[in-house]
């Protein structure tokens, strides 16, 4: 973990700075022709492929009757699981339901004279999730992935995994989930776009996954609508002299064992409080960590403390990263929130740690990365709806406005919008 001290320089010129927010521009011309393979041979192939491939990259060989996992296997699984774990799952579902009703939009209708116009909302119709499986296997994720849609009325979701656990397969059950298909990677993407004889055709597909699958959904952005191309995770931290440095150093480590990309940031006026979180995080924490590989080539390549002159510059520099999670650990924090303009979700508070988020406070843990928080949303409600525009005109109202209509067409010399 590197300290860099930013006071007195112009930050967006620092290299250090750069180099995070450009850790996710992966070599993609090494992927996209296996990619572009695997959903040529899908889209042709349908089910034989899906068997071929899930033997090939998953080491598991099915049968078609195998590809759908039957329904009794998610009900055991949520029997079997731990009755904490099953506890933890529910309440979460109920925080995260209960917090995603409050993004339902209503269709809307005004009338003037002789013309009404409005918005209708709709729910999508099917909707296809993908959950990574194995030791990646995240069942916090379906229940951040499933609830929004079911919040917003979708009445048919799948879900693709290979390999799921009890765990992923658990949460499905609570979730309500439709079917469920045992199959992973470039090709789960390819048939929920185009559908097989077993998976059904779907009109949205989200959910993280690897290379391989963020490349997939790129290709089929069009056939079908995606969430977005997620890159790795990340967690800034601004903080003052009142912050716990054994805290912060915790929440640091929580990013950096995700994967060896992973970026953990702290932004402080304190050159003390970087010090110690550093010396913490090595000496203590990482001492018998059990995912210590991943999480110290994680800090060692994109652990950085940057020390600044005050709060202000420190929110600049948030606000340039645009970090996917942003904690402001400061004696006042809500002081900041207004200056905060870029971040996928803002932890305020000495107690608000970003696992929280992840899993049972409610608000959704799908967030932009690699500073798409400049332009896009968590995932939520309004990512599985669709808008139409509702028109009425009657002869009064087509008075009132043809003229104008007439002289605008004429005006972009389109003859037959003008007759």
């Amino acid at each position: 973990m590197k300290i860099v001290d930013l006071r007195g320089r112009y930050f967006k010129e620092n290299e250090e700075l750069n180099k995070l927010i450009k850790r996710s521009d992966v070599e993609t011309d090494l992927y996209e022709p296996v990619v572009k393979e695997i959903i040529k041979n899908v889209k042709e192939r349908g089910d034989e492929a899906l068997i071929e491939y899930t033997e090939k990259f998953d080491k598991v060989k099915i049968a078609p009757e195998d590809l759908v996992i039957p329904y009794e296997e998610l009900e055991k699984a949520y029997e079997e699981i731990e009755e904490e774990v099953r506890w933890a799952f529910e309440v979460a579902y109920e925080r995260i339901y209960e917090f995603h009703e409050h993004q339902k939009e209503k269709s809307f209708f005004k009338e003037e004279d002789g013309i009404i116009l409005g918005q209708k909302v709709t729910p999508l119709e099917k909707v296809g999730l993908y959950v990574p499986g194995g030791k990646a296997a995240y069942p916090s994720s379906v229940l951040m992935n499933a609830i929004p849609a079911r919040v917003a009325g979708v009445p048919d979701i799948v879900m693709c995994s290979p390999n799921p656990n009890k765990y992923t397969l658990a949460a499905a059950f609570i979730c309500g989930i439709d079917t469920v298909y045992r199959i992973g990677g470039a090709q789960a993407v390819a048939a929920m776009a185009y559908g097989t004889e077993t998976v059904r055709k779907v009109d949205k597909i989200v959910g993280p996954g690897n290379i391989y699958v963020a490349l997939a959904k790129k290709n089929v952005f069009g056939v079908v609508d995606i969430d977005m191309i997620a890159g790795p995770s990340e967690i800034l931290v601004i903080a003052d002299e009142s912050a716990n440095y054994r805290w912060i150093a915790a929440d640091l480590l929580s990013q950096a064992e995700h994967d060896e990309l992973a970026a953990s940031i702290l932004v402080t006026t304190s050159y003390e409080l970087a010090e110690k979180v550093k010396e913490y995080l090595y000496n203590e924490l990482l001492k018998d960590f059990s995912r210590k590989e991943i999480a110290q080539k994680s800090l060692d390549n994109y652990g950085h403390a940057f020390i600044v002159e005050d709060l202000d510059l420190a929110c600049e520099v948030a606000n340039y990263i645009a970090p996917e999670h942003l904690e402001v650990v400061t004696e006042n924090p809500f002081d900041l929130l207004n200056k905060i303009k870029n971040a996928g979700a803002i932890f305020l508070g000495h107690y608000s740690t970003e696992p929280l988020g992840d899993y049972i406070l409610g608000p959704n843990h799908v967030l932009p990365t690699g500073a798409a928080a400049r332009f896009s949303s968590p995932l939520g409600v309004y990512d599985f709806v669709k808008r139409s525009s509702v028109i009425y005109v009657s002869k009064e109202g087509f008075e009132r406005v043809a003229n104008h209509s007439i002289n605008m067409a004429n005006a972009e010399g389109l003859e037959a919008h003008a007759l």
